[in-house]
């Protein structure tokens, strides 16, 4: 099958075209032709190696965290699917590689693509759904009449969190820059800081919950907006021990991250809030939960373009480069 793939971390130029075997199909698995996958900045940092000490992949690597396609075949103990179901994913951690023809998913991953939705549209969603799904129903546990700012609100990730948030009930804000203001607030979003003209953390107050996609200073900043009780969750800070026991790490290992993120979690005990790291987990389950708010309109996705496969590397390049206005960039393989 024909894939895009690296041979070594950290080079940018690595990433290439190359023929590799199809995939085995195990008792449980279903065999899914792949029409379209989403480009995510976990690729890109797949792609450089910074996780190659918590997730040891072996190389080459196919890369591509999520997808949508058609079932061709199923393993003989698979009971949800069948040949011909049009489904989308997020593969397990372990078995990532959807810039590709074929890939086998448990079934357990997977889930029946969206009626209103095309391919293309299907595929941006996996990964970010699930991301928001966890960071607030599961995590946080948001109500209705809650709090909740969300940062960097029309990036992949922050649109669907913030439709998802106002679809649980609560008063949603977002930063976004001034271009994207509107499509924020068409979203959902109660207020938009233009965080090139305001700075959130001298406007909003009172949040009991913080969404981070940027990590840094924004994270440092985010402490300030919460009311005591409030829960701080990134997707790009330091990670901490309590990820580090999800991934079944060694003491020596939980140990580092606990250190990596002792002056995040200082800075946050000390105005009695809470951080946490969040790294999304695969789940069809939830992605079955998801699919009647797409469907109704609740959820909607937004995609910024879409690439032919052959130009997978060109998608990677313009979404490091930061040059999608919008939402997801997608990769379509047919």
């Amino acid at each position: 099958m024909k894939t895009f793939m690296i041979e070594r971390y950290g080079d940018k130029a690595g990433v290439r075209a190359a023929e590799m075997p199809d995939p085995r199909v195990g008792a449980e698995d279903v065999l899914v032709r792949i029409h379209a996958a989403s480009v995510n900045p976990l690729d890109l940092r797949l792609r450089d190696g910074d996780f190659k000490a918590i997730l040891p992949y072996g190389l080459p690597l196919v890369l591509g965290n999520d997808l949508a396609g058609v079932v061709v075949q199923v393993g003989p103990d698979v009971t949800r699917f069948a040949v011909g179901d049009e489904v989308y994913a997020r593969p397990d951690k372990n078995r990532i590689g959807t810039f590709a023809e074929l890939i086998a998913v448990h079934q357990n991953d997977v889930a029946v693509k969206p009626a209103t939705l095309t391919m293309e549209e299907a595929a941006s969603l996996p990964l970010v759904a699930l991301t928001a799904w966890q960071a607030l129903v599961e995590r946080a546990q948001v109500r209705p009449g809650q709090k909740v700012l969300i940062h960097a609100g029309a990036g992949g990730l922050g649109t669907v969190a913030v439709q998802l948030a106002k679809h649980l009930g609560a008063y949603v804000a977002a930063t976004a820059s001034t271009a994207k203001v509107d499509l924020v607030k068409e979203l959902g979003a109660d207020v938009v800081i233009d965080y090139t003209q305001r700075d959130f953390a001298t406007v909003l107050d009172g949040y009991d919950v913080v969404l981070d996609t940027l990590g840094g200073e924004t994270l440092k900043k985010s402490v300030r907006v919460l009311k005591p009780g409030g829960k701080i969750i990134s997707v790009a800070g330091p990670p901490d021990a309590a990820f580090a026991r999800e991934l079944g790490a060694n003491a020596l290992l939980r140990l580092a991250m606990s250190a990596l993120s002792f002056t995040t979690r200082r800075r946050a005990g000390r105005r009695d809030v809470t951080y946490s790291f969040l790294f999304m987990k695969a789940s069809g389950d939830q992605l079955r939960a998801l699919t009647p708010l797409v469907d109704a309109g609740e959820i909607r996705p937004v995609v910024d373009r879409v690439f032919p496969f052959a130009e997978t590397r060109e998608a990677m390049e313009y979404v490091e480069k930061g040059r999608a206005r919008a939402g997801k960039v997608v990769v379509a393989m047919r």
